[in-house]
Order: structure tokens, then sequence, then C-alpha cells
């Protein structure tokens, strides 16, 4: 692993295609991760049943905490390139054991991201289907369509791959703030008052909406799996970090406070809405825009499916290298030069659960949520280990200690720690109170896992 602020870092590529994705290309993996296009669709109309009026607010602390532990990641991939993503960052500093926990709570957080994007993709298809004249897709064809066709476009080609993702969200995201300067035209440029003042919004659904607001960046750091293929990666990657933070930030707040605007212009409850996006268009003059959005939603899916998928394959390959895999997770196509077993494991482990999910009736939208809500999980252990072990690692490699790299990943760690806990109380109700369990029996069986086994030491060739 190379460190310093050379340019040429001396990273090994594992097999990998080095040095293939612009800058450009290389943010695309990080936004389409995210996939923004879903947030106005699906979660901001569930954050609004629960934070209301505060919606917009909510998005905006939340842009903040994301923020901060952007910063820390940042500051970390100005030093360290790898496609191991956030596990090569701690496993430098952190104790194996712990560093192992990271690695495996980062590839469930990719794998539940896949997931939960092929459930949202199948229940959405068939619910625009549903509402446009009664007819349906089977599910197992659905899903096998939006996991196949990403895993072969990850397996063909990490440049095509960025470059259908990057087209995708800039024309979703394009037509999604086309609808919402047409409802702030309608409405005139003046404030909304209820919205200003907060009004009816409550302290417990205002914490519990940010928690929500912060599910809506889960994935933000998918450029860092990009370690061995980015150009430039000292750069580029670090960039790619903060630029889709800001990004997203500021048009989740803006979909915040002109969603719930045009909701009630529409005389609609958003947290009730089934299409919000539909009422959206109206109010702007363009009803059909909505549909569109709708289209865009359903590529947005497909985009996070890729984008989650190619990272957790990057990272499947590396545990391999480090002994925390099996080692045929190693392979890589000779030409392709991407991770040809470590896709088809990723793909096989995000397929069977959906499909046996939906052969016993389980909605679409349950298994959207609910692989959602365990990514998440995996997500924010994993962003507070890399807060965590941020000031080690400028202190004991590069002598750096200022009262930013002091205070700023405490900050983003206690941030982290309070979203987890507060998805432990109050004790969400149904399948969703068992989830947060669930994540931590998978940890303890990592722990286990890692006891019995020996850590592979493999040394890593220097790169000319």
């Amino acid at each position: 692993m190379a460190f310093g602020e050379s340019q040429k870092p001396l990273t090994h590529s594992y097999g990998l295609r080095k040095e293939a994705l612009s800058p450009v290309e290389t943010l695309a993996q990080s936004i389409s991760a995210v996939c923004p296009t879903l947030t106005p669709v699906f979660t901001l109309p569930l954050a609004f049943a629960l934070a209301g009026n505060a919606t917009w607010l909510a998005y905006l602390f939340a842009t903040g905490g994301t923020l901060l532990v952007a910063w820390c990641i940042s500051r970390f991939s100005r030093y360290c390139a790898s496609p191991g993503s956030l596990y090569s960052f701690v496993d430098m500093v952190l104790p194996p054991w712990l560093s192992t926990v990271m690695g495996w709570s980062l590839l469930l957080a990719y794998l539940g991201g896949t997931a939960s994007s092929i459930g949202g993709f199948y229940y959405y298809t068939n619910a625009l289907l549903r509402n446009d004249g009664g007819r349906e897709i089977p599910v197992l064809l659905l899903a096998a369509i939006v996991t196949g066709v990403p895993l072969w476009l990850a397996w063909r080609s990490i440049k095509i791959s960025a470059r259908i993702m990057l087209a995708i969200e800039a024309a979703s995201v394009s037509v999604v703030c086309f609808v919402l300067a047409l409802v702030l035209w309608r409405h005139g440029f003046h404030g909304d008052p209820d919205q200003l003042h907060l009004r009816g919004t409550t302290p417990g659904g205002f914490r519990q909406g940010l928690v929500l607001a912060m599910y809506s960046f889960a994935g933000f750091d998918g450029a860092t799996a990009m370690g061995a293929e980015a150009r430039n990666p000292l750069k580029s990657i670090p960039r790619a970090v903060l630029q889709t933070a800001i990004f997203c930030g500021l048009f989740f707040t803006l979909c915040g406070y002109v969603e719930v605007l045009g909701a009630r212009m529409a005389g609609q409850d958003l947290g009730t809405a089934n299409l919000p996006m539909h009422a959206l268009a109206a109010v702007g003059g363009i009803p059909a825009l909505g549909f569109v959005i709708d289209i865009g939603a359903l590529f947005a899916l497909f985009a996070g499916t890729l984008a989650c998928i190619t990272a957790a394959s990057r990272l499947l390959l590396v545990l391999a290298h480090k002994g925390l895999a099996h080692d045929s997770m190693k392979a890589t196509h000779p030409s392709n030069e991407t991770p040809t077993a470590a896709l088809l494991a990723a793909g096989i482990a995000v397929f069977l659960p959906v499909i046996v999910l939906a052969a016993i009736g389980t909605s679409g939208l349950d298994v959207y949520g609910w692989f959602g809500a365990i990514g998440t999980y995996g997500f924010t252990v994993s962003y507070a280990l890399v807060c965590y072990a941020l000031p080690g690692f400028l202190r004991e490699r590069h002598g750096q200690t200022t009262l930013a790299t002091t205070i700023v990943p405490w900050l983003a760690f206690a941030a982290m720690i309070g979203v987890l806990l507060s998805n432990l109380y109050p004790v969400p109700e149904g399948v969703y109170g068992k989830l947060p369990y669930l994540f931590l029996a998978y940890l303890g069986a990592v722990l286990i896992l890692f006891a019995f086994r020996s850590r592979a030491k493999i040394p890593e060739p220097e790169q000319p």
C-alpha cells in the first residue's frame, strides 16, 4: 500500500485494469451507489411521515453528518488507494480482528444495497404496470434481469459500467430538478411558512426522520473501491467522495423542501402518497414528467445494483488476498481485468435470498426496506470505524496532529454511533426490530470464523 502525496501510488492492482476511469467516471461510482433519484420517490415521503415540516432540516443535518464522515474518508484516500475500499484504510491502523469486522460489515453493506435495489426494481416495475393496466411481470424474471445484466456489465468492462451509471443518474436527476424548478415557479419564490417555522414538528419525530435521512447517503464512499482502476486516484477519489456528499446533500435538502411544498399545493399528504412525483409534475404543469421520473427511478435502481455489486466484488477480491475469503475469489479475467469469481459469488449471494423471500410471498417493498436497513447498519459501522481510525493513521504514519484531525473524526464517529443506537431504541416494530440483532449475530459469526482461521499475510508487490 502506498502513502504520501505522490500521484502515482504504489498500489497493488490485484489483476484489475489500472487507471481505466476518468475523474468523472470515478465520481459516477459514488453517485450511483447512493441512487439519489430514489430519495424523492421512496425515502423522502417516509421521512416526512416522521419529521413533517422539518424534513428539509433533517436532510440538512444529515448532510452535515455525512460531510464529517466524507472529510475523514477523503483524508485517508489522499494517502492510500486500494480496491479494498474503506477496509484497506482501517486495516493499516486497527487490530486485525477489528479490521476484519470492518471488512465484512462493509461487504454486507454493499450486498445489502444490491439486494435492496433488486427488490425495489421488481416491486416498482409491477406497481407501475398495475397502475397502467393491471399487468405484471413474473418476479423471477425481473430479478434475473436486474441482477444478470449489471453482473454482465460489471464483468465486461469497468469503463462501460461507469459510463452507463453516469448517464442514468445524470438523466434521472436532471428531470427531478426540472420538476422541482417548475413547482417553485408555480408557487412563487417566497418561503413556505409552515416549513420555515417547523410547524407541527416534534423532537422525537425529527430525530427519527433524521436517522432516515442519513439512510439516503449510504454508499457515498463507493469511489474508494476504484483505488486500482481510477486515474490519478489520490486526487480523483477524495474529490469524488466529497463531491458526492455535497451534491447529494444539496439535492436531498432541496427535494425535502419542494416536495413537501408541492404535495401541499396538490392537496395530498406526502407521507401517504403512492406516487409523490406524479403530484409534483401535475403541480408543475407537465404531468407526463411524473411517468418519466418513474422510469428514471427504475433505471436508478439498475445503476444502484451495478454500483454496489461492483464495489462488493472489489472488496471480496481484496479480502481473499488477505486470507479472509476463499482463494477462488482472487481470480480476475485475463482480458477484461475484472474479478470474475468475486462478481459471480456476489451475484449469487444477493439473488438467492431475494428469490426465496419473493417465493414465500414477501413484498418487493419489504425486500427493499429490509435489505436496505441491513446494508445501512453495515455502512454505519464501517463509517464509524474509519473515523475512529483516522487520528491514529495521521499521527503515527504522517506526524499530523491538528485541531481538525483530532476533533472532526470524533464528531463524525459520535454521529455514526448515534445513528446506530437510534436504530436500537426505541425498538422498531415487526421485522425491523429484529434486523439489528440479525446484524449483530452476523458480526459474531465473523469473529468466530476469524478466531479459527489464521490471517494470511500476503505481501503486496510494488508496481512499477
